[in-house]
């Protein structure tokens, strides 16, 4: 009776941890996705939350990395499959404008996040301000959420508006490195042109001219520089900086179209120490 009863233990004690080990296949244990990213804040309606992020959890005056994904309010789960627009509008005084910004796209290689660029050309202030609107399709339904969202100024000059010799209007956009290093460094700039005040589309098979300087250093430049040419993968224009130490350096610009002709900017010489077309940074 004793081995009886050794013996339906046993099986007993067999058959609870092989539902266990089932349980545990059949539930998976959801990968934390956001790591490495900090909520900038969160968007709702009646059926869903869209939380919003980036490496600094806060919108800054010109370009901007921003990760979001949607949270269902009633099955608190996050959905991994919409297709997803979105509109910043500036609010001025006088008139709204919106801003360039990427199309949304599922990050590779994760399931609930989507991922796009947008580059505000100004910050706000205590009488403008910026919303943005997101549109997206879930299993054929279409949902709307908008709130306002913080655009802060930034410490140095990242974007820079204004009107080519051809009398079109422009804005060129810092995009990386956003940790810059001394050394060559790969450096992105984005390029992009006022359609209408709703529409900045990519500015195409430009090139620019570049030419970092450090003011507070005898105005010294550094070798090794190379001029930037569009990307045919995001549309960005890369080239190579070289950073020979710390401190604030003005990256002097110049902007030339599909037929070299000078848009803006000149070169920088003895008589002319900067180019009225430059961004800034420091680290």
């Amino acid at each position: 009776m004793k081995i009886l009863k050794h013996i339906a233990i046993l099986v007993l004690s067999i058959s609870l941890f092989s539902c266990s080990s089932d349980d545990n296949t059949s539930t998976q244990i959801p990968i934390d996705e956001i790591t490495g990213l900090q909520k900038i804040q969160e968007i709702s309606n009646d059926n869903h939350t869209i939380e919003l992020y980036s490496q600094s959890g806060i919108l800054l005056q010109g370009y901007n990395h921003i990760t979001l994904r949607i949270k269902d309010k009633k099955t608190n789960s996050y959905i991994q499959d919409a297709k997803i627009n979105w509109t910043p509008l500036m609010h001025m005084v006088t008139m709204k404008h919106s801003c360039p910004k990427s199309e949304v796209m599922k990050t590779s290689g994760k399931q609930t996040l989507y991922e796009g660029d947008i580059i505000f050309q100004m910050a706000q202030n205590d009488t403008e301000y910026w919303d943005l609107t997101i549109t997206y399709t879930v299993n054929t339904f279409s949902y709307t959420a908008a709130d306002t969202i913080k655009v802060l100024v930034s410490a140095k000059k990242t974007v820079s508006t204004f009107t080519g010799t051809d009398g079109i209007r422009y804005l060129v956009a810092y995009v990386a490195p956003q940790n810059p290093k001394v050394a060559t460094n790969a450096i992105s700039v984005g390029v992009y042109k006022m359609q209408d005040m709703m529409t900045f589309p990519v500015v195409n098979n430009f090139k620019i001219k570049m030419d970092p300087r450090m003011p507070s250093m005898g105005n010294h430049g550094s070798p090794n520089n190379t001029d930037l040419t569009q990307s045919t993968t995001d549309g960005f224009y890369n080239g190579k900086l070289s950073l020979t130490m710390t401190g604030y350096w003005k990256i002097n610009l110049q902007l030339l179209n599909a037929s070299d002709n000078v848009l803006k900017g000149e070169p920088v010489t003895t008589e002319n120490p900067a180019s009225s077309l430059f961004l800034e940074i420091e680290f």
